[in-house]
Parts: C-alpha cells; sequence; structure tokens
C-alpha cells in the first residue's frame, strides 16, 4: 500500500529542480510515491523529470499538454494520488532527509484530518523559520476555532499547502482540490476550506521544509496581470464563509485580511506594470464595493489609520461597469 503521496509541480525551475529531487531521493520508501508533474516546462526541467522518473524510487511522471497553473498541476496530482495521506512540494523548493517519514508518524499518532508544520524560508543565503500563528502543539484541534480572532495572524494566514499533510478523506471529501484558473493566492479559499470543513488537526513543529524565496521566475516576482488573481481568491473566501453556518463570525476575518492584502499590493506599485497598477486600482475598488458593507466599514474603523485612510478612497473611487461585474 502507498502510504504517502508527495505532489510535486514543476515549471520552468531548472536551476532549483536538482535540489528538490535530490531531497525527494533522501526520503524515498517502499510505501512513498513522488508525483512529479511537469507544467509544461520549456527551459529542459522536463528532461531533469524524464531522468528522475527512471532513477527516482517511487517516481511518478506527469505531464501537461500546456501550462495550467499551480492550482491545476495540483489538481492532477492529487487525482493521481494513491497514498493514505497527501502533501505537496513546490519543484523549486526542498525537504530535509526523514521529514516524510516523520509527517507519516504524526498522522498515524494522532489520527487527524491534517497535520500543519512550521518551515524555513530560504532567501539567498539567508534562512528563517517561520511558525504556524497559533501556539498550541502536538494536542489534536477543532480546526474552526484557529481561524479567529479577526485583527491577529492566525492559522487561515499561513496557506502554504506544502507545510502539512492531509488524510485522504478529506480529498475524497472534495476538500483538497484547488480553484481551477487561479494563478496566485489559490491557496487562500483552499485553507479557508479546510478550516471551515475539516474536523480536526494538529500542529507539529517539525522543521523539515525548505521554502525558496526572491527567485527570478517566481510569479510574486513577476508584476504582470496574473498577480491581480488574489482578487479572484478573496472573493471566492468570502462568497464561501458567507454560506457557512456561523458566516457573522467568520466574515469580519475575511474582509479584514482581503482588506490587508489590497492594502499590501497597493503599497508596492512600483512592482506591477503601469496597466496592472491601474487595473489594480480599479479592480480593488470594485472588490471593496462588492464586500458585505457593515462589516467593511466595522473593519476599517479598527485598521491603523494610514491602511484605513488609503483603502476608503479606494472605496470612493469611480469604477466602469465592466471593471464593476
Amino acid at each position: 500500500m502507498v502510504k504517502l503521496s508527495v505532489i510535486v509541480p514543476f515549471f520552468n525551475v531548472r536551476p532549483y529542480a536538482p535540489d528538490a529531487l535530490r531531497s525527494l531521493r533522501a526520503n524515498a520508501r517502499d510505501d512513498v510515491e513522488f508525483l512529479l508533474v511537469d507544467d509544461c516546462s520549456e527551459d529542459g526541467t522536463g528532461d531533469l523529470l524524464d531522468r528522475a522518473a527512471e532513477e527516482l524510487p517511487g517516481a511518478v511522471l506527469l505531464r501537461h499538454p500546456h501550462n495550467a497553473g499551480l492550482a491545476a498541476a495540483r489538481n492532477t496530482g492529487l487525482d493521481a494520488a494513491r497514498g493514505r495521506y497527501l502533501t505537496f512540494l513546490d519543484g523549486d523548493d526542498w525537504v530535509a532527509p526523514g521529514h516524510y517519514a516523520r509527517l507519516v508518524a504524526c498522522m498515524e499518532r494522532w489520527g487527524c484530518d491534517f497535520v500543519r508544520t512550521d518551515h524555513v524560508r530560504s532567501t539567498g543565503r539567508t534562512r528563517t523559520v517561520h511558525r504556524v500563528p497559533h501556539g498550541r502543539r502536538g494536542e489534536v484541534l477543532d480546526p474552526r476555532t484557529l481561524i479567529l480572532p479577526a485583527d491577529r495572524s492566525t492559522s487561515v494566514d499561513y496557506p502554504y499547502a506544502w507545510a502539512g499533510a492531509y488524510h485522504r478523506r478529506l480529498a475524497d471529501r472534495g476538500l483538497l482540490h484547488f480553484p481551477a484558473g487561479l494563478h496566485t493566492a489559490e491557496d487562500r479559499p483552499w485553507i479557508w476550506r479546510l478550516h471551515r470543513e475539516a474536523e480536526s488537526m494538529v500542529i507539529s513543529g517539525s522543521l523539515g521544509i525548505f521554502y525558496r524565496r526572491g527567485i527570478s521566475s517566481s510569479l510574486t516576482q513577476i508584476g504582470d496581470v496574473r498577480q491581480l488573481d488574489f482578487i479572484r481568491a478573496f472573493d471566492r473566501v468570502l462568497m464561501e464563509t458567507s454560506d457557512d453556518r456561523e458566516a457573522e463570525k467568520f466574515l469580519p476575518k475575511a474582509v479584514r485580511t482581503y482588506c490587508a492584502v489590497i492594502a499590501h499590493h497597493l503599497s508596492t506599485p512600483e512592482k506591477f506594470e503601469p496597466a496592472v497598477a491601474r487595473a489594480l486600482r480599479d479592480r480593488s475598488a470594485a472588490a471593496l464595493r462588492r464586500m458585505p458593507q457593515a462589516v467593511l466599514d466595522e473593519v476599517l474603523d479598527g485598521m491603523d489609520a494610514p491602511r484605513a485612510t488609503r483603502l476608503r478612497r479606494l472605496r470612493r473611487r469611480p469604477v466602469g461597469a465592466e471593471v464593476a461585474a
């Protein structure tokens, strides 16, 4: 039986894929499969994956005929996965030896729906530890109780899919697939849905995953229109949270997080192409008007003055009919 399926999308990460593949080899076991999803790479990454499919124990190579994005690549891996437990890795990151064995042991010990872990962020030669923003480790928790408070960073603000492992029963319930068509922030609706609808989780202090930041090929470093997909992602968070049985309780958190992300992007307009910067302002103004207005008023009253002022001004910005729709 396959105990763990590791889903690893790759797209044009030729300089970094060898680190990822070596780390997978250091975690190979008879009961682990590695689903290597080539999202139509054009830089030689595919050649590395061809060799890995032959040499890496447990490797399964899956190919997209056209570039479809990270969400679609992860979904392709999920559809092919056979493991009792599932996890993710991005093709430009890597894991420490024994990391997946520790994840499996944690899942088996606690019998929970999912486990979340801390991680190490790698920026050049700098390493920094980033922790799940909740202090209770090594005990079974109700994920819904970790969504709030609205005015502090919580577990739903730590959306990294690769920072944990997930029981197959979540996939069977449709909770692990990512929204199709999003090029960024695809993990935001995903992590909110997981916390609203899963029944149990454990936070582990394991530091076995290394997240590479600041590389030029990363979408977060490219200021084109795909970056604006965060608006569609958070619109989905609001829509799905509005249907929750405790919508009144959770919506202030969802709206506040959405506003904080808008304010963050507005504070760094230089990273966007000029036309994209204009579209950011227009689409963000329209997004503010789509939010539940009473909740938005409450959120803005509770934010710091610089961000609240910027967002209130944006809220009054004229928006064309096409953008508003």
